[in-house]
C-alpha cells in the first residue's frame, strides 16, 4: 500500500478501475492542451465526480482540491484571515462554518505545518482548519481580486450610497471588483445560498425594489432597497447569465454558474417584463442537495423495498405526481443517479436540464428547433436508449409518445401534475390516452409533497385534543400521544422549522388495477382496490411524521387535504 500512495493520480485511478487507460490517454492529451491539473479535467471531461477525485487524492496525498475560478466570497471568511496572512502563506479562505466553527482554506502547499500553526494561533479559538489544495497563481490571484473591497451587504450598501455608479464598468470583465454593484450581487448569490434558499426574488415595485428568497418553500422577505440601484443590477445580472442587455421589453432565459465553499452552484434565470420594470427570477440549483441517495427520501423500509421492486421491472412507465415545487424532478435524479451505470443507456429530455449528471444524454426542450416534448421523444427512439426520462407529460402527444416507449421495452420515468397518485389514471385520460393502452403498460405512481421539518432546538410538545387526535386517524383514545408545535428561536431565524422533508405514497400496478383501468372504472374504484392490496396513502404517510416529532399538524394540513378524516 505505501507504494500505491506514490503513484500519480491517473494510475491510481486506472489501478483502482475508476478509469480505462484510454480515458487516462485523453485526459494527458487534453492537459498538454489546457494545462490545467489532471484531476480537475477528469471531472471536466466527465469520467469521474468531484468526490471520487477528492477520494483518491485524500489516499494518494492526503489533500483535498479547490477550484478558484468564478469564485463566490464568503466575506466572514475573508475577515478571519488578513491580507498580509494569505499573500506570506499562500492561503485562501473559502468558506467558514458557524456552527461546527470550521474554516475551509485553499493552500498552495497543504503540508505547510508552519503556516497552520501560525493561523491557528492568529484565530485564538475553537476553530479547526479544513486545508484544500488550490494552485498558487490562483491563490495569488484570488487574494488580489478579492481583498480590500468591502464584501458584506450592508457595506456595499453604504459604499453605494456615498458614490456613484459606473455603468460601463458592469460589462466589462477586467477589474470588476472595483464595481461595487458586481459586489452586490455576488454577495445576495452568497447571501442566498448560505440561507438554504432555493429562489431568489428580484421585484420591482413604483419607488424600492424587493428581494425575496424561497427558503422551505415559503417566500420571506429579506432586503428593501431604493429603486435606483435596479437598474444597474439587472445590467449585472443580464451581463453574467448571458442575456441581452439591450432587450427589456421581451421575457429572457439565462444560467448563471459560480464556486462557493468549494462546490460548482447554477442559477437558472429569468427575466419578465412588468409595470415596474423586469422582475428576475433565480433558481438556485445546488448539485450537493440536488441529487440525494435513494436512501435519502426519506421512505420507510417497506416503501424503500416497494420502489426497488418498481425499479427493477425492465419496461414501462414511472410517473412521480405532485404540484410545482413538491420535488419531483429531486426525485427522478435520485432514482436515475440508482440505476445509471454503464450497461444502461440513460436519456433525459427536460425542459430545461437542472443537474448535469455524468454518463447521462440529457437535452433540453427548444421550442425554436422543433425540438419539443413529443418530437424530442421520437428523436431519442433512435439513440438505442434503455431508459428514457422525460421532464413532463403536458398533452397527449406527449403521453402517447411516452408509453410508446414504454410499450417496445423501454423504462420510461417522467411527471405529471395531479394531487394524488391514483388521480394520475384519470388525468391520463383526460388528456386523451385510451385505458387499454395505459392499461398493462404503468409500472406505478409516486405522489409526494414536500413539509419543512420543525426546528429541533425550539419545538414545544403538547397533547393533542379530540379534533387533533380524530385528524391523527386510527390512534387508541386511552393511548398517550405527544405532538409537537413550531416556536421560532436563533437557530432557524425565528421560523420554527429548519429544512424540508418529502412524504410519499407509493401505487405499484397489479392486473386487478389495470383490469379497471381498462374498464374506465372510477377514481373511487381504484381507491377501494388500491386500499384493499396494502396501499398506504399519502395522508398516512404525513401522520407517521408528525407522531415522530418531524413536522407539526399545522404544516401537514398545509400540503396535504385532512377534511377526508373530520367525514
Amino acid at each position: 500500500m505505501a507504494e500505491q500512495t506514490k503513484l500519480p493520480l491517473g494510475k491510481l485511478l486506472v489501478l483502482k478501475g475508476v478509469i480505462s487507460e484510454d480515458q487516462l490517454r485523453i485526459a494527458l492529451l487534453e492537459q498538454k492542451r489546457t494545462l490545467d491539473p489532471l484531476g480537475k479535467l477528469f471531472i471536466n471531461l466527465g469520467f469521474v465526480t468531484e468526490a471520487t477525485i477528492r477520494e483518491a487524492l485524500s489516499e494518494n496525498l492526503n489533500q483535498q482540491s479547490a477550484d478558484l475560478s468564478h469564485l463566490a466570497v464568503d466575506a466572514a471568511s475573508l475577515k478571519l484571515i488578513p491580507k498580509d496572512i494569505a499573500k506570506r502563506y499562500r492561503v485562501f479562505p473559502l468558506d467558514f462554518d458557524k456552527e461546527n466553527l470550521v474554516l475551509k482554506l485553499a493552500m498552495s502547499d497543504t503540508n505547510n505545518i508552519v503556516a497552520v500553526d501560525q493561523i491557528l494561533a492568529m484565530l485564538g479559538q475553537e476553530i479547526t482548519l479544513s486545508p484544500m489544495l488550490s494552485g498558487d497563481a490562483e491563490i495569488m490571484r484570488a487574494i488580489d481580486q478579492y481583498y480590500g473591497f468591502e464584501l458584506s451587504i450592508d457595506g456595499i450598501l453604504h459604499e453605494i450610497e456615498t458614490g456613484e455608479v459606473d455603468y460601463q464598468s458592469l460589462q466589462t470583465i477586467s477589474d470588476e471588483y472595483t464595481q461595487p454593484l458586481v459586489r452586490l450581487i455576488d454577495a445576495l448569490l452568497v447571501d442566498a445560498v448560505q440561507h438554504g434558499a432555493s429562489d431568489i426574488h428580484f421585484e420591482p415595485e413604483q419607488f424600492f425594489l424587493r428581494i425575496r428568497y424561497r427558503i422551505d418553500g415559503v417566500l420571506r422577505q429579506i432586503r428593501s432597497l431604493h429603486k435606483t440601484y435596479w437598474s444597474a443590477m439587472v445590467v449585472r445580472l443580464k451581463v453574467m447569465s448571458n442575456m441581452n442587455i439591450a432587450e427589456t421589453r421581451a421575457p429572457q432565459d439565462g444560467r448563471i454558474s459560480i464556486t462557493f465553499s468549494g462546490r460548482q452552484i447554477d442559477f437558472r434565470v429569468s427575466a419578465q417584463p412588468t409595470a415596474h420594470g423586469e422582475n428576475i427570477v433565480l433558481r438556485i440549483l445546488d448539485r450537493q442537495k440536488g441529487i440525494v441517495p435513494l436512501n435519502g427520501l426519506g421512505l420507510n423500509e417497506d416503501k424503500l423495498t416497494l420502489l426497488k421492486i418498481m425499479l427493477a421491472r425492465p419496461n414501462g412507465i414511472i410517473l412521480v405526481t405532485g404540484p410545482t415545487g413538491s420535488g419531483k424532478t429531486t426525485t427522478l435524479y435520485s432514482i436515475l443517479n440508482h440505476i445509471n451505470s454503464e450497461s444502461v443507456n440513460i436519456m433525459t429530455l427536460e425542459d430545461p436540464v437542472e443537474y448535469p449528471m455524468n454518463m447521462i444524454r440529457q437535452t433540453s426542450v427548444n421550442e425554436a428547433a422543433k425540438m419539443d416534448f413529443s418530437n424530442g421523444i421520437r428523436s431519442m427512439m433512435r439513440q438505442d436508449p434503455d431508459i428514457i426520462l422525460i421532464g413532463e407529460i403536458r398533452d397527449e402527444d406527449t403521453a402517447e409518445m411516452a408509453f410508446r416507449a414504454a410499450m417496445t421495452g423501454h423504462q420510461v420515468y417522467s411527471t405529471l401534475h395531479t394531487n394524488s397518485a391514483v388521480g394520475a389514471i384519470p388525468r391520463l385520460l383526460d388528456i386523451g390516452m385510451l385505458p387499454d393502452i395505459m392499461a398493462g403498460n404503468i409500472i406505478g405512481v409516486i405522489a409526494q409533497r414536500l413539509v419543512r421539518k420543525l426546528c429541533p432546538h425550539c419545538k414545544q410538545a403538547f397533547q393533542p385534543d379530540a379534533l387533533e387526535r380524530r385528524l391523527l386517524g386510527n390512534v387508541p383514545e386511552k393511548q398517550d400521544i405527544t405532538l409537537y408545535r413550531s416556536v421560532g428561536c436563533n437557530a432557524c431565524d425565528f421560523q420554527g422549522y429548519k429544512g424540508r422533508m418529502a412524504i410519499m405514497e407509493l401505487l405499484k400496478m397489479t392486473s386487478d388495477l389495470d383490469e379497471l383501468i381498462a374498464r374506465r372504472a372510477t377514481t373511487r374504484e381504484l381507491t377501494s382496490m388500491a386500499l384493499g392490496q396494502g396501499f398506504s396513502p399519502l395522508v398516512d404517510a404525513a401522520m407517521e411524521c408528525v407522531l415522530d416529532g418531524s413536522t407539526s399538524l399545522e404544516e401537514v394540513s398545509r400540503m396535504v387535504d385532512l377534511t377526508d378524516r373530520l367525514n
